[in-house]
């Protein structure tokens, strides 16, 4: 009975390391399209004029680039492009072969 109560265990343990290791990979995927996004989106926000409203300035270069970052995660957080599918894929594959040695 203490077998199966152990071998039990230690599937559960098993279970609960690799959906740690999915969420951990979804993550960084997501993160790493936002970082994609946003500098793609860098170059095409640094052709707009600075409003005169605003002041312009260090501050608005400073809030500007946090904007970029915010579109950048919002985007990703929507889907993005289809790229963070492709890198939790491949982060999983090296998880896997990394806990196979």
């Amino acid at each position: 009975m203490t077998n199966i109560l152990a071998i039990q265990t230690t599937q559960a343990i098993a279970i609960d390391k690799a959906k740690i290791q999915a969420a951990r990979a979804d993550k960084a995927a997501q993160d790493f399209e936002a970082v994609y996004i946003s500098e793609m989106l860098k170059p095409m926000l640094e052709t707009v004029e600075v409003d005169e409203n605003f002041g312009g300035g260090k501050g608005e270069e400073v809030f500007r680039g946090l904007l970029i970052q915010e579109l950048g995660k919002s985007v990703a957080k929507q889907g993005g492009f289809g790229l963070a599918e492709h890198v939790r894929g491949e982060l999983l594959k090296i998880q896997e072969g990394n806990t196979a040695q």
